[in-house]
């Protein structure tokens, strides 16, 4: 993490941002968060962000007491600040009130929280470990991206642990429905096929990105209920995300082997550099 972070309307230095142990969302994990790409110290695409980030939010009963724009500059200002032009920036909203231990008197309802830090290295060929029962769709907060993150988090280092990069996850039914921070991918019979909202997978930003680009770049993409058996008949694996953008998988456990990046995979990818590209020129001149 850099140097400098944002805390409310203030960048200050790591260690002078002061957090309250009665704050609920800091001590219950009641809040919610997101992580952005960098470009060019810009974060991209906020607006989709800002967007799920609001709706996550609203389910959680977390108020949101900022302005859209005003936070994307100062994210901004936070990259200029750190001199992080490329990288990785994550916001934090933590609630302030509410439950048994809530600080008495708290002057904000939400805390806002922003850092920087260079991109995290991924591989060429991702290895994932299968998880069962690490989903549960049908669960009121299935699919919210909140602080609550333990969970994912313990099973993205226990596959690590085995020599895996990330854990792909399966939910009550037996069903793929995404990785610890990443969205899933096949393709089967020139189609790419990937898990439905209904299988308690995150909304991707990136997802949402390559359904829009994938029809005019000649392939198709559909969601599809998935299980591990699907796998086994997969031309092609990746996975998306606001970092790894679009990376190849080439194995999937126990002793599943697929190209990696494969023909479309690289094709996607390309596309998806594209869209930068145009978003990022457009940012330009705006």
């Amino acid at each position: 993490m850099d140097r400098l972070i944002l805390h409310n309307d203030r960048i200050v230095p790591f260690a002078e941002a002061c957090l309250s142990p009665g704050q609920s969302g800091l001590l219950s994990g009641w809040g919610v968060f997101t992580t952005l790409r960098l470009y060019g110290g810009q974060p991209f695409e906020f607006h989709r962000h800002w967007v799920r980030l609001a709706r996550d939010a609203a389910r959680l009963g977390v108020a949101m007491p900022y302005e859209e724009e005003t936070v994307g500059r100062q994210i901004a200002s936070l990259a200029g600040a750190n001199q992080r032009e490329e990288g990785m920036a994550r916001l934090w909203l933590v609630r302030n009130d509410g439950g048994l231990w809530a600080e008495p008197g708290a002057t904000r309802v939400t805390d806002l929280l922003a850092c920087t830090r260079e991109l995290v290295p991924w591989p060429l060929a991702h290895r994932l470990l299968i998880q069962p029962a690490a989903i549960f769709s049908d669960g009121l907060l299935a699919g919210a991206k909140m602080l609550s993150w333990a969970g994912h988090a313990l099973l993205l280092e226990r596959a690590r642990a085995q020599g895996f990069d990330d854990a792909l996850l399966l939910n009550e039914r037996g069903e793929l429905a995404e990785c610890t921070s990443a969205n899933v991918f096949l393709l089967r019979h020139g189609k790419v096929l990937t898990p439905p909202l209904a299988s308690g997978c995150l909304p991707g930003v990136t997802r949402e990105i390559l359904f829009e680009i994938a029809p005019p770049s000649g392939i198709e993409l559909a969601e599809h209920t998935l299980t591990p058996d699907d796998l086994d008949s997969a031309d092609e694996v990746f996975i998306s995300s606001t970092t790894r953008e679009v990376a190849g998988v080439g194995l999937v456990s126990p002793n599943r082997n697929y190209p990696a990046p494969g023909k479309i995979t690289r094709e996607l990818e390309a596309a998806f550099q594209e869209y930068v590209a145009v978003v990022l020129g457009r940012s330009r001149t705006q």
